[in-house]
């Protein structure tokens, strides 16, 4: 019991909130050096020239990329920290302020899709069958959002650019605007480990292969992609991820729903947890 005190104590004292949004502003500086030297109607082209003809070209995208994992773990993380405050805010604003996590998801999905080696080419086909599986308007979603086999990557690079960041900052403008007013120089030790981190760890670009029959998709992706080996598109990428979605936003401890809710949530996350380490063990 104590060392579980002692972890909560830990997680709360670190201010993972900032720091999710020093790794944002990292984001979208990098994302703009990288975005001008990006292609849609050449995607893999740009982004392998970006890494060897641009100078500090690969840093920059590593530095995008780790900055960009670190500020959806760091949310989480935040989520985490403050969930018992999270009691003082109406349904509506807890609501929404849920619903930014899987926007930032998606942001970090089309970035995948965006640099169209195996695993973005994989994750936006298996993203363009998800939809297409949803009955009445997956047809539409799909052209709104992907349209990948039609139209190649115009609409997810502009919704990776615009449409996805805009969606997340009307959500949390709220939150970011009355709690967080901070700077880069406040964190330093944070944005010099993000920034030496890219210089050492390049971001992955998958080689072409030829001749591989299972390619992983992005690392929150794997445990949807397992699920889809054994249950229907409409299930696995639709109905299970909402109903997570749907079981968080009411995740309130004044609720006389919270025991059973929060069962449901820990036995999917372990279920998630457990179909990523399968993904990552049984087709390696």
């Amino acid at each position: 019991m104590r060392i579980a005190e002692r972890f909560g104590t830990l997680l709360q004292s670190i201010k993972w909130g900032e720091w999710s949004l020093i790794c944002l502003y990292l984001s979208l500086l990098s994302g703009i050096l990288v975005g001008l030297h990006y292609d849609p109607h050449e995607p893999y082209y740009s982004t392998s020239a970006l890494d060897i003809l641009i100078p500090y070209g690969a840093w920059f995208r590593s530095l995008h990329f780790y900055s960009s994992q670190l500020f959806f773990l760091f949310a989480l993380a935040h989520y985490l920290a403050v969930f018992d405050k999270s009691e003082s805010y109406d349904t509506t604003s807890f609501i929404v302020l849920i619903l930014c996590l899987p926007v930032i998801l998606m942001l970090l999905f089309t970035g995948y899709v965006l640099r169209f080696d195996s695993t973005g080419f994989s994750a936006g086909m298996i993203a363009e069958h998800i939809l297409e599986a949803i009955p009445f308007f997956g047809s539409t979603l799909d052209r709104l959002l992907f349209a990948i086999s039609d139209g190649g990557l115009q609409r997810v690079y502009l919704h990776h650019v615009c449409s996805f960041n805009i969606l997340f900052l009307l959500l949390a403008w709220n939150h970011l605007r009355r709690y967080y007013r901070v700077n880069l120089t406040s964190h330093l030790p944070l944005v010099a480990t993000v920034m030496l981190t890219g210089v050492f760890v390049a971001a992955p670009l998958d080689p072409e292969q030829l001749g591989i029959s299972y390619i992983t998709g992005p690392w929150f992706f794997l445990g949807l992609q397992e699920l889809l080996r054994y249950l229907p598109p409409l299930i696995a990428g639709v109905l299970v991820p909402v109903a997570l979605i749907g079981a968080l936003t009411v995740l309130r401890r004044k609720s006389r729903w919270y025991p059973h809710l929060l069962t449901f949530v820990g036995c999917w996350l372990v279920g998630y947890l457990f179909l990523t380490v399968l993904a990552l063990t049984i087709h390696d």
